[in-house]
């Protein structure tokens, strides 16, 4: 319905302008067909979200594919999930590299790109094997804990090395590739160090950037993906977007802890959301 109404209000200001629009039926099956995408879900569940993890991923620099993706699990399916999260998140990361690349230690983060992108392909494989239904568990488990061990402070001891950075890679390149959170693993190794907030959201960043245009490919190339995915991310993305602009806005170095509190509080009712989700609804 606000897709539609914003569609005809520009219709009407186009023939205001004498500017020429679209033939009506192009229109109309455009609206038909972006209506198709949120069928079954309607679109303002999927859009509250997507505006959420935006400021999460402003003001934070993480977080946004961990709240879209239990949740997008539920109403599109685990395939359908990663894609649209995956193309919506390359959007916003495109949005906030710019500013974060002068930060980033690239003596890290570029070795772990590299093994990320080589091991999502195994990633690919176990998401067209395994039940469905236990991707959704995987996916929400996964959040539940990394919540969890972030709360209780517990935090990654060994050297920061390039060597770790690959063999973290690896391990979040598979998740990448079969549930779209691939950031735990990642997250947990780079906030170990005695990095400022700057450095830590910029590593994020630039981690996230480096990784999910090639995980787009990789999907096509499968066949897990499809044009609708896309579509949607798409019809979605000037949400995450606004939410983006609002959190950079937001964000201040001193109110770290803050950040962090709102993001996990967030994260864990998105991830108890999905594992409970056949008891909640009966």
């Amino acid at each position: 319905m606000l897709v539609a109404t914003r569609l005809v209000m520009i219709r009407r200001v186009a023939r205001i302008a004498g500017v020429c629009p679209p033939d009506r039926r192009v229109i109309d099956s455009a609206l038909a067909y972006i209506a198709s995408l949120f069928a079954s879900t309607g679109f303002w569940m999927p859009a509250v979200v997507v505006f959420i993890a935006g400021l999460m991923r402003g003001f934070a620099g993480f977080g946004s594919a961990m709240l879209m993706a239990p949740v997008f699990a539920v109403l599109f399916g685990p395939t359908d999930m990663i894609a649209t999260v995956v193309a919506i998140e390359l959007a916003v990361s495109l949005q906030l590299f710019p500013a974060a690349r002068r930060d980033c230690d690239w003596r890290i983060i570029g070795p772990m790109s590299v093994v990320a992108c080589l091991a999502m392909p195994l990633g690919a494989w176990l998401l067209a094997s395994v039940d469905k239904g236990l991707i959704v568990k995987a996916v929400s488990g996964i959040i539940v804990v990394f919540v969890a061990i972030m709360a209780t402070g517990v935090r990654y001891r060994g050297q920061r090395s390039v060597a770790a950075g690959m063999a973290v890679g690896a391990v979040s390149g598979v998740m990448m590739a079969t549930t779209s959170v691939g950031g735990p693993p990642v997250l947990m190794y780079l906030l170990a160090g005695n990095d400022p907030p700057v450095r830590h959201r910029a590593n994020i960043i630039t981690y996230y950037m480096a990784t999910q245009f090639p995980l787009i490919l990789i999907m096509f190339w499968y066949g897990l993906a499809g044009v609708g995915s896309i579509a949607r991310g798409l019809v979605l993305l000037p949400l995450m977007l606004l939410g983006a602009w609002v959190g950079r806005l937001l964000f201040d170095p001193r109110n770290e802890r803050l950040y962090r509190n709102v993001t996990l509080v967030i994260l864990f009712g998105a991830g108890a959301f999905g594992l409970l989700r056949d008891w909640i609804m009966g």
